[in-house]
């Protein structure tokens, strides 16, 4: 039959979608086990690249040899259905991969990453071969080669554009990673079909009519069951941000996000102080020049607002003082909400990237907690001195910046880097070690102010018998845990914060380390 070629751009604008919604589902798949640093993102947009670049070679080499439209849309199916294949056979690899990240087990957690980037081999080398093979096809007058290359390449990058937007935006936190893989190639697979039809007839067709029924029976049948075989599992869910992990183990709720390694929020009925970088908050206002009691604290801000330890914590010290919890992830908020009891009538959450929501509110607070640093997730706007600007710049004359970091053992250059660039904007800051963790949390005040402020109000807190025992406790820790004022390095900003060369040696040492922060 002659060359439906109308449908021939569908085809490519289909394939130029799936090809950028495997990216970034990819991402997501992988994400979920190894996290998403740079590191990760390099390995799986270096790989695709060179998956692609073997299917453009081949996609010329077969259309130069077998150029005809069957050729190219029975290529077309395979690409789709080896798509659909990619989640349900990742799925076993990744659980054991999980199994090994949550322990550290290193042989086993490579060789898993291995194998599942090995997976795309197939799926997207074929996608490759669907772009020189169209243009083969749509070539019939070597006089109109620039006029049809660019219109296939366009409608191809127009395709792409979709499956950057559709997948991260729309199905991924509808109906997960899984079933958006299975979506894609559900697509590609009907469009190749109908490209076997108009082209070559139905009887061609029947071979291949298999492929559908799979594709539905995995979806229905092959997603079932938790993407990861972690102990006191209650809920898990996607979303646009992050895969999303709620743990209850003996009582004691949990939340994790993406690759586990380490817990954002933490909540049980019956306590309060978990000893960790949330109740740390707590102390930052008794930096200030004392006498200063409770009362004077009246509002506070937290960037990073997770499932609301933090907000939970100041709420029972402050009392129902106004909280503005900025936390980028609606789900997690959500999440919080369902299942860490995050009701505080005091406290509203607004979902909003942290610092673009401080840049644009009127408020003034007494205290900012900044609590989005985990790394490798460490996004590089929140690290540099036109931000901590912003913070200054919405905190009251008494106010105070609390910022939790994450540290290697023996590399404290994050520490160093980020206390530097906050010394740049704050006339005084502080660093403590938080006990049994790879965490530091720093303050910053308003006013220049000095370490023997925060002995004084301790012992005054401490005769007065109506002080919350939790920020007795939390400043007892904070004073037995300063360390010296950190050495100057180079100030991160806007134009240059070159985080990921400090957190990349982090996660390396970490990770050869064989160490990992326990649930307790």
């Amino acid at each position: 039959m002659a060359l439906n070629r109308p449908y021939l751009y569908i085809a490519v604008f289909t394939a130029g979608m799936t090809s950028l919604a495997v990216e970034l589902s990819a991402s997501r798949l992988l994400g979920n086990v190894f996290g998403t640093s740079n590191l990760v993102w390099a390995c799986i947009i270096g790989l695709i690249l060179i998956y692609l670049t073997a299917g453009y070679y081949l996609g010329g080499r077969i259309a130069d040899r077998y150029p005809s439209t069957f050729t190219f849309y029975r290529l077309m199916v395979w690409a789709g259905f080896t798509v659909g294949l990619i989640p349900m056979v990742a799925r076993p690899v990744l659980r054991l991969s999980a199994d090994a990240f949550d322990n550290l087990q290193m042989a086993v957690l490579f060789g898993s990453f291995a194998a599942v980037v090995i997976l795309f081999i197939i799926p997207v080398t074929l996608l490759g071969t669907i772009s020189p093979f169209a243009l083969k096809l749509a070539l019939r007058d070597p006089r109109q080669t620039g006029r049809i290359s660019g219109r296939i390449s366009a409608i191809s990058t127009l395709g792409s554009f979709i499956g950057t937007f559709l997948p991260v935006l729309v199905l991924t936190p509808t109906i997960g990673t899984y079933r958006t893989f299975l979506v894609f190639s559900g697509i590609l697979v009907l469009v190749a079909f109908g490209g076997i039809v108009l082209s070559s007839g139905w009887r061609k067709l029947f071979p291949y009519l298999w492929m559908p029924v799979v594709l539905v029976l995995l979806a229905i049948f092959g997603v079932n069951g938790s993407d990861k075989n972690t102990p006191g599992l209650v809920y898990e869910t996607e979303s646009a941000y992050n895969y999303i992990q709620v743990l209850d183990i003996n009582g004691t709720r949990y939340l994790r996000l993406n690759d586990g390694q380490g817990v954002h929020s933490v909540y049980n009925p019956a306590q309060l102080n978990f000893y960790g970088p949330w109740e740390q908050v707590l102390v930052g206002p008794f930096f200030n020049a004392p006498p200063y009691d409770l009362n004077k604290v009246q509002s506070m801000a937290i960037v990073g607002l997770a499932a609301g330890t933090t907000a939970r914590a100041a709420t029972a010290v402050f009392g129902p003082i106004p909280i503005d919890g900025f936390e980028i992830d609606p789900t997690i908020i959500a999440v919080g909400q369902r299942f860490f009891d995050m009701q505080e009538p005091n406290l509203t959450p607004i979902a909003q990237d942290g610092r673009w929501g401080l840049e644009h509110t009127s408020h003034r607070y007494q205290v900012i907690s900044i609590d989005a640093y985990r790394p490798p997730y460490i996004p590089p706007h929140l690290t540099t001195r036109e931000f901590f600007t912003i913070v200054y710049q919405h905190l009251t004359e008494d106010g105070v910046m609390v910022i939790n970091v994450g540290r290697d053992e023996n590399d404290r250059r994050l520490i160093n880097a980020m206390s530097s660039t906050i010394a740049s904007v704050f006339p005084s800051i502080y660093v403590m070690d938080v006990p049994n963790s790879f965490n530091s949390v720093i303050f910053a005040t308003v006013q220049p102010t000095q370490v023997s402020n925060l002995y004084q109000n301790l012992a005054a807190l401490t005769a007065n018998k109506d002080t919350p025992a939790l920020l007795l406790e939390t400043m007892q820790t904070t004073v037995a845990s300063l360390q010296p004022t950190p050495p100057k390095t180079a100030i991160f900003t806007d134009d240059l914060a070159p985080i990921e060369w400090i957190t990349n040696r982090m996660i390396l040492n970490f990770v050869f380390s064989g160490k990992v922060e326990e649930l307790k």
